[in-house]
């Protein structure tokens, strides 16, 4: 049961990042581009729209806990390359603001581990992938 319980609040922690960050980048359309853009990427547009809608959509299938290895393990790869592309050596001629991105790329290395780890161990009883399970 606790096993149960942990994996939920896991899937709910995380939920409450990538929910409202996909609403807010597809609520805010054209800055969700404009930062794309700054960053050089191809399509900004297109990449702002599918950043919003994958951030959105595969945190609601996270926090539901439907097909929950697979999207985590997208999830651990976007996080990854979130990190890198919009971290990975930024700020650089100001060291506190290059101390912020790293520590940003961290951060995002790290949730991709914890994502790795969903992955592995599943969403558990309380979730659609586990219903009827015991």
């Amino acid at each position: 049961m606790a096993h149960n319980a942990l994996l939920l609040v896991s899937r709910l922690l995380f939920a409450v990042l990538f929910v409202p960050s996909g609403f807010q980048a597809l609520a805010n359309i054209a800055g969700t581009t404009n930062y794309f853009a700054g960053l050089g990427l191809p399509l900004p547009t297109l990449a702002a729209w599918g950043t919003g809608l994958f951030e959105l959509i595969a945190g609601l299938l996270i926090l539901i806990g439907f097909q929950t290895r697979i999207v985590a393990l997208l999830l651990a790869a976007f996080c990854i390359a979130a990190g890198f592309i919009g971290h990975y050596g930024q700020g650089a001629g100001d060291a506190t603001l290059a101390f912020l991105h790293q520590q940003m790329l961290m951060k995002d290395i790290a949730i991709a581990g914890g994502f790795l780890a969903l992955g592995m161990a599943g969403a558990g009883a309380w979730s659609a992938d586990g219903r009827g399970a015991v």
